[in-house]
């Protein structure tokens, strides 16, 4: 028995020159004529047999080609079928190959899409039609040589046609798989996106929970922070990760004015986020909430703790910032109560008014000491403390009360926040 070797002459040629001379058409020798009978006569052989030559096939794939062994773990059935198929399209292809050409073609096509989708290795389906193409090859030199052996020496006229065959559908899988892949990639990612902003805005269903913490790589149970980054040059997610301490466990997603990072707390909130950001960094950090169902309400937070940042860049941890959240939280209102706070002093010389206002927050922020925020203001003690009661005076407030106070504070921080 002859033994199935691909002769040298088969191997595929180079790229085609540029601008190729025409060439005549090719006509068949008496040669290729009687080696396409012998072709057709020992191709309708394995085609009557084609149960037996799927069952040898299937033995073969057993045996070289691992990923197989679990596909036909898996489906037995589906598997054998799936051979069988393909095996016949590929002997009918010998016999018929512009009427079988399309079937073969697209059967090759649906088994790369269908095993990329499986998740079959791309290299074990290209084995396993390689291992095909001996089989049909060998299957071809055995027929012939029981038949006519001394016909056997005609195949090799027509060796290229299989192997070429071969080769083409090689090419149709992997082209068929890498475009499935790629479609199945972009949907992975689509979906993941889709469950993180419904995370972000609280329209999440309870249902899909175990779904997102699979596809997030995060605890559905766990404590989360969102942190809310932009300005700075920050350039999508990569950027906004130069914001967080290495090694935080974050997924991230690109929203229309902000990048979120929806952060599994393990050490405290106070890891979360790099000391030093770069300039024009803007970094908000809202309170720790238990569970993705209430991520929405996180992201909220980190929301309303980016809007307290200077323009010109910083963090802001929501915790430390409670009382300006809350004006931050309801403009509506921090307008009202800086209108009738400050609205009084409307009535000053634009210069004047901002001296008084200045004067008062630096006081404020000076724990109420008129020394120490006379030395900030480069003035003396005393023109710091006429300053403040003319406030007194213009207001009818007394910043002795404690609920004036607490009221003026609020102002200054809704006047500061509504002037950005």
């Amino acid at each position: 028995m002859q033994h199935a070797v691909r002769p040298r002459t088969l191997l595929r040629p180079g790229p085609t020159p540029a601008a190729p001379r025409p060439r005549a058409p090719r006509v068949r020798s008496l040669i290729d004529a009687d080696a396409l009978r012998v072709l057709h006569r020992a191709a309708r052989v394995l085609l009557d047999d084609l149960p037996q030559v799927t069952d040898r096939l299937i033995a073969v794939l057993l045996e070289q080609e691992p990923a197989y062994r679990t596909a036909v773990e898996g489906d037995a059935l589906a598997t054998w079928q799936e051979v069988h198929r393909s095996l016949r399209h590929s002997i009918s292809s010998l016999l018929d190959p512009r009427g079988a050409r399309d079937g073969a073609r697209r059967c090759s096509w649906k088994i790369g899409a269908t095993r990329a989708e499986q998740g079959l290795p791309l290299d074990a389906v290209l084995h396993a039609f390689r291992l095909g193409g001996s089989l049909v090859w060998q299957g071809l030199v055995d027929e012939t040589s029981r038949a006519a052996p001394e016909d056997v020496r005609l195949l090799v006229h027509v060796a290229s046609d299989v192997w070429n065959f071969v080769d083409e559908h090689c090419t149709l899988v992997a082209d068929a798989y890498r475009q499935t892949e790629r479609q199945l990639a972009w949907r992975r990612e689509n979906r993941v996106r889709l469950l993180a902003a419904a995370l972000l805005d609280g329209t999440s269903r309870i249902a899909d929970l175990p779904e997102a913490a699979v596809a997030l790589e995060l605890p559905e149970h766990g404590r989360y922070v969102v942190v809310a980054a932009a300005g700075g040059g920050l350039a999508g997610c990569p950027g906004a990760q130069a914001a967080l301490a290495p090694g935080v466990r974050v997924h991230w997603h690109t929203g229309a004015d902000a990048d979120y990072g929806i952060v599994l707390v393990e050490d405290g909130e106070e890891s979360i986020v790099q000391e030093e950001q770069a300039p024009g960094t803007r970094v908000g950090v809202g309170s720790a909430v238990e569970g993705l169902a209430a991520v929405g309400e996180a992201r909220r937070l980190a929301d309303t703790a980016l809007t307290l940042c200077p323009e010109a860049g910083g963090t802001v941890r929501l915790t430390e910032h409670l009382p300006a959240a809350l004006v931050a939280s309801s403009p509506e209102l921090g307008a009202a109560l800086a209108d009738r706070l400050l609205g009084p002093l409307a009535h000053l010389e634009p210069a004047d008014a901002e001296v008084l206002l200045d004067t008062l927050a630096t006081w404020l922020a000076c724990d109420g000491s008129a020394q120490r925020a006379s030395r900030r203001l480069y003035c003396h003690r005393n023109t710091v403390l006429n300053r403040l009661r003319r406030y007194e005076q213009l207001t009818g407030r007394s910043l002795s009360r404690p609920a004036d106070l607490v009221e003026v504070s609020l102002a200054l921080t809704a006047r500061t926040l509504l002037n950005r």
